[in-house]
């Protein structure tokens, strides 16, 4: 049997280099053979956690918090009071606002305008206040992994 490149492949089995080798689905206990490298834990945990802990890690989500919880608490009260004004007063729900439209369907037809206005808002926001710094701790994380995985700095 040959490998992709054309060469022969061992007996034994797949190699480690070979780039069509699944790990995941070579077999339980391939690790235990005798003479097989064991694998140390990456080191890169410790980097993730390093970062967590920064300022700036804790800057990106208070702001996602500060602009994620309000907008929350509004639209959710917004729709309870839609579904709360639907079900115990009828009345002013069905009261006509100009020909077939009611109350209620201005009501409803708010719900979908709200919830664009809110996915707008979300997005402007992250873009404006979030993306940047996220992107820059994304990238130091990467750098800071690739130092601890043994890489060039």
């Amino acid at each position: 049997m040959h490998s992709s490149d054309g060469r022969p492949r061992e007996a034994t089995g797949a190699r480690y280099d070979d780039p069509w080798y699944d790990a995941l689905a070579s077999g339980w206990g391939e690790s235990d053979a005798p003479g097989a490298p064991e694998a140390a834990p990456p080191p890169a945990g410790d980097v993730y956690l390093e970062v967590q802990r920064s300022a700036a890690f804790r800057e990106v989500r208070s702001r996602y918090r500060r602009f994620v919880v309000p907008a929350v608490v509004v639209f959710l009260s917004w729709y309870v009071a839609y579904v709360v004004a639907a079900t115990t007063a009828p009345g002013l729900m069905a009261r006509p606002v100009m020909g077939a439209v009611n109350v209620a369907m201005l009501a409803g037809l708010g719900q979908f305008l709200t919830t664009f206005l809110l996915t707008w808002a979300y997005a402007r926001h992250a873009r404006l206040r979030r993306d940047r710094a996220a992107l820059e701790l994304r990238w130091d994380t990467q750098e800071l992994t690739r130092v601890a995985k043994g890489g060039a700095a």
